[in-house]
C-alpha cells in the first residue's frame, strides 16, 4: 500500500473517533496501534509499553505539574486581587485607562501561571465587574481580556511549551527565556491598539481616572511586590542558571504557598483543591503525551513522516510558504481541538518536514505557541472564548467577534517573529552564552 494510501486510511481512523467523542489521548493510542497492525510487521504491543513508560517516565515532564499546581494556589488566592490594586493607579490616566489592566495584569499572571485559562479566568474575575461597573465598553473589555489571557502560554513558564520541548526535544529553558521578547512584544501590540482606539473613538471612553501622585502610585505599587518577587525567584533562577526548569517550579510552589498563607487566603479548603486541579490537569496531559508518545513511534515505523517531509522537500516550497501553511493548519485544527492536542498531534508529521526546511526548531516552537494563542480565541472550541463567556454572560459570536481585532494582532506579531527571528533567538543566545 502506498504511503499516500496509509496516511489516508490512519487519518480517517482519527477523525471516525475525534467526531465520537473519544478522549484525545485514546484516539492517539488507538490510531497507532492501527498503524502497527496495518502497515508494518512489527510487535504494536511491547512497543506501545515501552513508548508509553519512556513518556511517562521523562524527567523533562516533572515541572509540569509543579508549575500546574503554583497556577492554582495562586488562581484561589488574593495575590491576584492585589494585583489589579496594584496596576490601576499607573494606568488609569492613559488613553484607553483601565483597559490596560487586562494585558499588564495578564502578562503578570502569566508569569506565574502557564495556563492561558486560568489567566484569562482569574484577570477576567477582578477586571469585567470593575470595568463594567466604571462605565468601559463592553466590547472591547472582553476583546482586550481574550487576547491578552492568551498570553499565559507564551510567557513563560508555559504549560503548552514544556510539552513541545519534550515532542521536539528542544530545551525547555531555551524556549522558556525564547518566549520573554516575543511576550513583551504582543503585550506592546494589545496596548498599542488599545490606546489607538481610545483616542479613535472617545465617545465610548468613560470619565478619566482622577490624578494620582507619584507617591500614591508608589504607595499602590507594594500590592505588585509579592508577585513580582515571585516572578524574579522563579523565572530569574532559570535565566541564570541557578536552577532547571523543575527545581524553579519547585521553588515556585513553596512562594506561592507562602504568599498565600501570608495573605490569609491559604485555607484547607484551597490547598486540598489545588492539588485536586493540579492533579486533573496534569493526568490529562500525560496521558495525551503518552498517546502522542506511541503514535510518533508508530508513525515512524510507518515511515510516512520521511515520505512527508521527503514530498515538501520535492515540491521547493519557501520556508515562509512552509510557515503559512502550517499556520493556516493550526487555525483550522484549533478550531475542532485544544492548543495541546495540536502540538502532539502533529508533531510526528511537521517536525520533520520543519527540520527539512532548515527552520530553527526553538524559534518554531515560539511560532506553534502564538498560532495555538490565536487558536485560544477561535470558535467553536477556543477555550478562552468559554472562560469569557461566562465571565460577561455574552454569547460565544459576540465574544469571537470581539476578539477579532486582537487575533489580527497575533497574526502581525508572527508576521515580525519571522522577518526578525532575532526577536526569539537573541535572548536565548545571550544568556545561555553567558552561563557557559
Amino acid at each position: 500500500m502506498s504511503i499516500l494510501a496509509e496516511s489516508i486510511w490512519l487519518l480517517v481512523i482519527l477523525l471516525v473517533f475525534l467526531s465520537g467523542g473519544v478522549w484525545i489521548a485514546a484516539v492517539l493510542l488507538i490510531t497507532g496501534y492501527f498503524g502497527m497492525v496495518m502497515f508494518t510487521q512489527s510487535p504494536a504491543g511491547p512497543l506501545m509499553a515501552t513508548t508509553v513508560w519512556s513518556a511517562s517516565s521523562n524527567w523533562a515532564l516533572s515541572s509540569l505539574p509543579l508549575f500546574i499546581w503554583m497556577g492554582e494556589i495562586l488562581f484561589r488566592s488574593r495575590i491576584s486581587e492585589d494585583m489589579f490594586r496594584g496596576l490601576a493607579p499607573w494606568v488609569g490616566r492613559l488613553p484607553g485607562g483601565l483597559l490596560h489592566t487586562n494585558v499588564l495584569g495578564c502578562g503578570i499572571f502569566a508569569a506565574i501561571s502557564g495556563s492561558s485559562a486560568a489567566t484569562a479566568a482569574t484577570i477576567g474575575r477582578m477586571t469585567v465587574p470593575e470595568l463594567s461597573k466604571r462605565g468601559y465598553d463592553v466590547r472591547m473589555v472582553t476583546g482586550s481580556l481574550a487576547g491578552a489571557g492568551t498570553l499565559g502560554l507564551l510567557i513563560p513558564p508555559s504549560i503548552i511549551m514544556i510539552v513541545y520541548g519534550v515532542a521536539a526535544d528542544v530545551s525547555i529553558a531555551r524556549l522558556f527565556v525564547a518566549g520573554v521578547v516575543p511576550g513583551i512584544l504582543m503585550m506592546t501590540l494589545f496596548s498599542g491598539f488599545i490606546v489607538l482606539w481610545a483616542l479613535s473613538k472617545p465617545a465610548l471612553q468613560p470619565p478619566r481616572e482622577e490624578k494620582t501622585s507619584l507617591t500614591q502610585k508608589l504607595a499602590a505599587g507594594k500590592y505588585l511586590i509579592p508577585t513580582v518577587g515571585l516572578i524574579a525567584a522563579v523565572v530569574g533562577s532559570i535565566y541564570t542558571g541557578l536552577a532547571t526548569p523543575t527545581e524553579s517550579a519547585a521553588l515556585g510552589v513553596v512562594g506561592a504557598l507562602a504568599l498565600s498563607w501570608w495573605s490569609s487566603s491559604l485555607s484547607k479548603k484551597v490547598f486540598l483543591e489545588g492539588v485536586s486541579g493540579a492533579v486533573k490537569t496534569t493526568c490529562m496531559i500525560s496521558f495525551i503525551l503518552m498517546g502522542a508518545s506511541f503514535l510518533t513511534a508508530s508513525m515512524g515505523f510507518t515511515g510516512i513522516p520521511r515520505a512527508l517531509a521527503e514530498y515538501i522537500g520535492h515540491l521547493g516550497l519557501q520556508p515562509w510558504q512552509l510557515i503559512a501553511v502550517l499556520m493556516l493548519l493550526f487555525i483550522v485544527l484549533g478550531c475542532f481541538i485544544d492548543g495541546i492536542s495540536m502540538v502532539v498531534l502533529t508533531a510526528a508529521v511537521i517536525l520533520p518536514a520543519v527540520k527539512a526546511a532548515g527552520i530553527d526548531l526553538l524559534w518554531f516552537g515560539i511560532f506553534v505557541v502564538i498560532v495555538v494563542e490565536m487558536a485560544q480565541i477561535t470558535p467553536p472550541v477556543g477555550f478562552n472564548l468559554y472562560v469569557l463567556q461566562s465571565l460577561t454572560g455574552k454569547d460565544m459570536f459576540y465574544v469571537a467577534r470581539a476578539s477579532l481585532p486582537f487575533f489580527l494582532l497575533m497574526v502581525v506579531a508572527v508576521s515580525l517573529i519571522w522577518a526578525f527571528p532575532q526577536i526569539v533567538t537573541f535572548l536565548p543566545s545571550l544568556m545561555f552564552d553567558l552561563t557557559k
